[in-house]
């Protein structure tokens, strides 16, 4: 019961990272794609720099909530698990 929990964290951990460079493959194909329009159809303004900002935070977010804030959630399962143990021998 133990290994299906670990299991099923690990899977979700792989999933959130795929999905995270799924993210980030798309910001920079249709960032890529806003650059060539607007460099193609200049009239001398840049618009496609507009975007990116926003999204870019958004895209950031998205890292740290896969990369950083997921990895605390299982340090505290980790020290909640060793403290459940430890507490059962008082």
């Amino acid at each position: 019961m133990k290994n299906d929990k670990k299991y099923e964290q690990a899977r979700k951990r792989v999933k959130a990272k795929i999905g995270f460079f799924i993210h980030l493959i798309i910001y920079v194909l249709v960032n890529g794609l806003l650059i060539s329009i607007n460099l193609i159809q200049s009239n001398g303004t840049i618009w496609s720099a507009w975007p990116m900002p926003g999204w870019g935070i958004g895209l950031f977010c998205h890292g740290l909530g896969v990369f950083v804030i997921s990895g605390f959630s299982e340090i505290t399962e980790q020290m909640i698990q060793n403290g459940l143990t430890k507490n059962s021998y008082r």
